[in-house]
């Protein structure tokens, strides 16, 4: 057996095909090259005609290598088909390995195989014809793959039976998919590992929920960096802020060294000027005296020379009667001895020395010392009055600065509003405060305010500033709960306001009650109301709190005290301005009653509203459209008139008697009760056998019809036809003394 160069055969490549991408041009080149010359030397040998594959079996069956080629074809077998399932670059790399390490050995065994059996002998083939022996050998490896790689040893197919087994482990482990994460490692593992492998006693959770808990520490770790994000923004534009701050105090700092160096030079100058008008006033005036005293030193001097002249002339008189003479009679003489008298003053008016003069520096030592020193702040801005910033005795001022003065405290000062033109003598309050907000307590309800604040710190006060007026919340209205007025269907309400001043506007709220807890829950309200009565739509048959705000540019006030509505039937009140003198409403509102009196036209005080003739009353007016009931109980020896009659129906006549006045009178006569049913004096003949003690009335303005019935036998008594023409009142009187009791919010009998 020779030598021979497994890297370089043709069948090589057949094999593993994927090998000839990966080496060199060089290794191709030699490889082709040696391929062309096996080819040539095949042709020859098939030329020479030797059976190389009979004489290649018979050395093999002779040395025992048949069963170990046995082995390795049924294993490399094996090796293709596992080829067949492996992914390219895995069968490339597995292939590439095992082959170069076969044909190492395979060489390997077949040079010890041939050495081996040239010491133990065939001395006679190997003499007779060596040369041509090894052609054969080599041809024949050539030739054919599998009897070259079935000569290799039976250790070398142990090696490459278990090299083969670990590569297909190692291919089945790559082909499972990590399921579970390591927490200890911090890697992803198979669940294998966790039972069997190095992560046995590690801790470990499925990859879904570690990867959710890994998404979520991201999650936290970007919220966290975006929080420091933020705070460093925020911080850059502190820094930002506090950089124009600076410049902002450098240069008030600046402006006020300015300020108080001006100043201080200010009153330098001003000292000079003064101090040097005083002395030029002291010079003038030392000039001055010296002026005089030098002019009246001359004037003392020329009488000096005078009078010496005319003595020295008398002096020289040389006639002794003469001289005596003129010496006696002299004038001179007189005027001598009085200037001899005269003393002379010879000191100075005043001294050449000026008096020495100090400068006050202490109001500049004063203002130099406050350069430094905080100045006083501007005047604050008080701002305007906030919604809901008031009650009905309190309010919440608020108001800032311009600029960044220091500021020690503020000062609060406010009075009343008033229209009169005394209005500066109002009290004025004053409140000291830190904060630049205050709330005053203790203050009249719908009242306005004038407020103004100062600021203060060590250098002093600021002026004031701009005065703002606020106003305090209204009182509570009050409903008039003896007038309201209502309906099954809507109702009128009237209030009056709670303040001495008008309000704004009122808001109705509605609460509709059930029989669940929560009867405080608003059903609806009714804003921006003017004056103080509201209609209100209803649904019938319920039970409705009222209650009403009033509200201003303060804000609005607290709720009135409810109000209970049944909408049942009709509610109304009697009207007290409409009553006649004689007729007295009793406590509960709803039962009139008359003393007896011989002469109902008495001259107690009558109301402009009032009727005079008959003893009558109206009620209040029912201004709802649709069906109205209210039943009166009279006396069965009382004689009355009930029905109903216009606004303006005469009040010095009876009802009935005008065209503005429905009414069912009662009178007794000897033989019977007489019912008459008046309009405009006019009455149907009706005879009613049995007098009825309950009367009820049926308004219907739909229908245009006003109806009586007797309602405790539910008979029906009479029915006007009419149309009216504006809301009606009811009307009740009383002709002779008695009572009658009026029954309101009653629904309607069915047989009405």
């Amino acid at each position: 057996f020779y030598h021979m160069d497994l890297y370089g055969s043709k069948e090589r490549f057949d094999t593993f095909p994927e090998e000839l991408s990966g080496r060199g041009d060089r290794s191709l080149g030699d490889t082709r090259t040696e391929s062309v010359l096996n080819s040539e030397k095949v042709q020859r040998s098939q030329e020479i005609g030797y059976d190389v594959e009979k004489e290649v079996a018979e050395l093999a069956k002779m040395y025992g290598l048949d069963e170990d080629r046995e082995k390795e074809l049924e294993l490399f077998g094996g090796h293709m088909e596992m080829e067949s399932r492996w992914p390219p670059a895995h069968t490339q790399k597995a292939g590439s390995q095992g082959s170069i390490y076969n044909a190492s050995k395979s060489s390997t065994s077949v040079k010890d195989q041939s050495q081996s059996t040239k010491q133990q002998g065939l001395p006679g083939e190997a003499s007779q014809d060596e040369d041509q022996s090894k052609a054969r050998a080599d041809d024949e490896a050539e030739s054919n793959i599998w009897s070259r790689e079935g000569l290799s040893s039976g250790g070398m197919s142990d090696e490459w039976n278990s090299q083969a087994v670990s590569e297909e482990q190692e291919e089945e482990e790559e082909e499972e998919v990590a399921n579970v994460f390591c927490s200890t490692c911090k890697i992803p593992i198979r669940a294998f590992d966790k039972l069997f492998g190095d992560h046995k006693d590690h801790e470990v959770t499925q990859l879904p929920s570690a990867l959710e808990s890994e998404k979520e520490e991201i999650r936290k770790n970007m919220c966290k960096l975006e929080e420091q994000i933020a705070q460093m923004e925020n911080v850059a534009s502190h820094l930002e802020e506090i950089f124009l701050t600076v410049e902002e105090n450098f240069g008030r700092q600046e402006q006020n060294f300015e300020v108080h160096y001006n100043d201080a030079v200010q009153v330098l100058a001003q000292k000079y000027e003064e101090q040097l008008e005083a002395l030029g006033e002291e010079k003038r005036q030392k000039l001055e005296a010296l002026y005089e005293q030098l002019v009246s030193s001359g004037k003392h001097l020329d009488t000096c020379k005078e009078l010496t002249d005319k003595t020295h002339e008398l002096f020289l008189e040389n006639d002794k009667a003469e001289f005596m003479k003129k010496y006696n009679f002299f004038p001179c003489n007189y005027r001598l001895q009085e200037f001899l008298k005269e003393e002379v003053n010879l000191e100075l008016s005043t001294l050449p020395d000026f008096e020495e003069r100090v400068i006050d520096f202490s109001e500049v030592e004063q203002l130099m010392n406050s350069i430094n020193a905080i100045p006083a702040p501007c005047a604050p801005m008080i701002n305007p009055q906030a919604p809901n910033a008031a009650t009905g005795t309190s309010l919440r001022v608020c108001w800032g600065l311009f600029s960044d003065d220091t500021v020690e405290g503020y000062q609060l000062c406010y009075k009343p509003v008033s229209n009169e033109r005394h209005s500066d003598e109002q009290a004025e309050h004053t409140i000291k405060v830190k904060e630049t907000y205050c709330t005053i307590t203790n203050l009249l309800p719908n009242t306005q305010y004038e407020f103004w604040v100062s600021a203060l710190n060590a250098a002093g006060i600021s002026p004031p500033s701009e005065r703002a007026v606020y106003v305090t919340a209204p009182s509570p209205p009050i409903i008039k709960s003896k007038k309201i007025q209502s309906c099954e269907n809507a109702a009128l309400v009237c209030w009056e306001s709670g303040d001495i001043n008008p309000v704004d506007s009122y808001t109705v709220e509605l609460y509709k009650l059930t029989d669940e807890e929560n009867d405080d829950i608003i059903t609806e309200s009714i804003v921006g109301i003017p004056n103080c009565e509201v209609l209100i739509h209803l649904q019938p048959t319920q039970r409705y709190h009222i209650c009403v705000r009033a509200q201003n540019l303060g804000g609005s006030s607290e709720r009135s005290e409810p109000v209970l509505i049944h909408t049942t039937g009709t509610c109304f009140y009697l009207n007290e301005d409409t009553a006649h003198p004689l007729l007295a409403i009793l406590d509960d509102g709803f039962t009139i009653s008359c003393d007896e009196l011989e002469n109902p036209e008495c001259d107690l005080p009558v109301y402009d509203n009032s009727f005079t003739r008959c003893i009558a009353i109206l009620g209040s007016l029912i201004p709802f459209p649709g069906k109205h009931y209210w039943e009166v109980e009279v006396e069965e020896d009382t004689e009355y008139r009930i029905g109903v009659a216009f606004e303006n129906t005469p009040r010095h006549g009876h009802l009935g008697a005008n065209n503005s006045s429905w009414c069912m009178r009662h009178i007794i006569t000897p033989s019977r009760h007489k019912y008459e049913f008046l309009h405009s004096g006019m009455t149907p003949d009706i005879r009613i056998t049995i007098p009825p003690r309950r009367i009820g009335i049926l308004l219907d303005y739909e229908n245009c019809r006003l109806s009586f019935f007797n309602a405790d036998i539910a008979q029906h008594l009479y029915t006007f036809n009419s149309r009216f023409q504006h809301y009606v009142h009811p009307s009740f009187a009383l002709e002779t003394p008695g009572i009658l009791r009026i029954h309101t919010g009653i629904t309607p009998p069915p047989w009405t």
